[in-house]
């Protein structure tokens, strides 16, 4: 399937364990609305060559962020957000 950026905003959805681990990963403090609208500003913003199907899972990148998401594409559920370490940064952009 080509178009994850497409429907990855159309199909995203939510579980009520995500927005703590969300919240804990990225080191904030926000609302339910607020990280939804935090990770579809995230997806929005990626380019669609930095959106990659591996196994079950979409992984979006956003280097100026230094965040990737990790969505399941069977389900549409986001799973987490990490935060990228330089390294990883490096290694994604080789």
């Amino acid at each position: 399937m080509e178009h994850y950026k497409k429907y990855c905003l159309d199909k995203i959805c939510y579980t009520e364990l995500v927005y703590g681990r969300i919240a804990k990963k990225l080191n904030v403090e926000l609302s339910k609305v607020k990280i939804e609208k935090l990770i579809s500003t995230i997806i929005t913003e990626t380019d669609e060559t930095n959106f990659q199907k591996i196994g079950k899972n979409i992984y979006i990148t956003h280097h100026e962020r230094n965040i990737r998401l990790t969505i399941n594409s069977f389900t549409n559920r986001i799973i987490t957000a990490d935060k990228l370490r330089t390294k990883e940064i490096t290694n994604l952009i080789q």
